[in-house]
């Protein structure tokens, strides 16, 4: 976007932006940080062609507390947050911002994912350390970690609100005069301080990036210089552009089972009504409530606690608790909730997707069943076979539809290990529900692998 064309909001806190850095010191503090890790997306966002995470604008205001007092960084914080608020409506109402918010959220809830097995492994390497020296060197990694995910979380949090309010718009009008953008070549690929570049390529990179230590502190997205992940970690490629997470519109989705596990043709059930108790109801309430003084009182650990054994609570509450946690101002919390939903056993995931998509929050349930399925191809197939097993035939081709959308074709082979006599036709009848050529992808890579189809 030329700096002539941007909205007056965008450009009003992008000189808000450059006002408030020349205060502070360029080699110091959180702005020190930012320009060392991302000089580019900074130049973008002081020039108006992006707009940063609102954590990134309220680290500068720590730079600025920090050189000029809290008082004044109290004074520019109502001013920030109105001019950010604005300039972010401004900047989504953009043609393709809808889009582009959808591909950063999925970025962003994959950061989230990292940033917590991430604190797992690290907590496991602090108990094995051997000197002193070992032992702070973890320490340090874990505390970025630990602030990786909570920011990760934010940032996916906002882009949830960001989505939100484009949803409650009503659409604009059509100009018939109006020539059609050129397309870029491909999807925008997020930068690490949020900016969109062009991709070079119209198909998605097979292989995810790992950000360098500390990236989701400074700009939230995934950074092209970044190393690659070990050939060894588990990857997430990114879903199709027509399914690219929950943001598209469901009719321009592809046929198949979708999240529900319908067969293609067969008539997705209605929802069911579900009704909760009032000691069901006292329990949000009190869930929502420890949540809410917990986060106030700065016990970022216990809260995560409470969250934890939420979400192994029946999968019916969940609606409710989803619309107690927003009205409560804990989105963020909600965000979180949904990752460790995304970790139950198979059968209790597609349940609490199933009560998601029941209330209307079918971007929810798409979110922790794409999740859901980042986890070895061997568990995937002995979750179908245990499904089937007892009977649940739909619970199970849900699990196969989103593992099929997500996962190579190669890893979709590997996962019928197992028992390829019950796993390979349901597996390739999940493909042909996705398209065509997902189909022909799976079938070519089951045939490589020794399967026969």
């Amino acid at each position: 976007m030329e700096v002539e064309q941007l909205p007056d909001q965008v450009r009003e806190f992008a000189v808000y932006l450059r006002d408030l850095l020349a205060r502070l010191d360029p080699d110091a503090g959180w702005c020190g940080i930012f320009w060392q890790r991302d000089p580019d997306g900074m130049r973008a966002c002081l020039a108006g062609a992006e707009v940063p995470p609102w954590d990134v604008v309220e680290a500068l205001l720590q730079d600025l507390a920090a050189g000029r007092g809290p008082d004044e960084a109290d004074r520019q914080a109502e001013r920030a947050r109105a001019l950010h608020s604005a300039s972010l409506t401004a900047f989504d109402a953009r043609p393709g911002g809808r889009d582009l918010l959808g591909d950063r959220l999925d970025v962003m809830l994959r950061e989230q994912r990292y940033a917590a097995e991430r604190q797992v492994d690290l907590a496991q390497l602090l108990h094995t350390a051997a000197t002193r020296e070992q032992a702070e060197t973890m320490r340090l990694e874990l505390a970025w970690a630990r602030d990786d995910h909570e920011r990760a979380t934010a940032r996916c949090a906002e882009l949830h609100r960001r989505i939100a309010d484009l949803d409650r718009q009503p659409p604009p009008l059509p100009v018939p005069q109006q020539r059609p953008v050129p397309d870029a070549g491909g999807p925008a690929r997020p930068g690490p301080t949020g900016r969109a570049e062009p991709s070079p390529h119209a198909k998605p990179p097979k292989e995810r990036k790992r950000r360098p230590r500390g990236s989701a502190r400074f700009a939230g997205m995934l950074d092209e210089a970044a190393p690659a992940a070990d050939a060894s970690e588990p990857t997430v490629d990114p879903m199709p552009l027509a399914v690219q997470g929950p943001l598209r519109d469901s009719a321009a989705s592809p046929r198949g089972a979708r999240f529900a596990g319908a067969a293609e043709g067969e008539p997705a059930p209605p929802p069911a009504a579900q009704h909760l108790d009032s000691d069901v109801r006292d329990a949000i309430a009190a869930c929502v409530s420890t949540l809410h003084r917990l986060r106030a009182e700065g016990r970022g650990g216990e809260a995560h606690g409470v969250l934890v054994e939420a979400a192994h609570w029946p999968a019916a509450r969940f609606p409710l608790l989803a619309a107690e946690l927003n009205r409560a101002g804990l989105g963020a919390d909600w965000a979180t909730l949904l990752w460790e939903t995304a970790s139950l056993p198979a059968d209790l995931l597609v349940a609490a997707a199933d009560a998601l998509g029941a209330a209307g929050r079918t971007a929810d349930a798409q979110q922790i069943l794409r999740q859901g399925v980042a986890r070895p191809a061997t568990e995937i197939g002995a979750s179908v076979l245990r499904l089937t097993g007892e009977g649940r035939h739909r619970e199970a081709r849900a699990l196969l539809d989103a593992y099929v959308r997500v996962r190579t074709p190669e890893e979709a082979a590997r996962s019928v290990h197992d028992d390829p006599d019950r796993l390979v036709p349901l597996l390739v009848e999940a493909a042909r529900g996705v398209s065509d050529e997902r189909y022909w992808d799976v079938v070519h890579a089951l045939r490589v692998a020794g399967f026969p189809t």
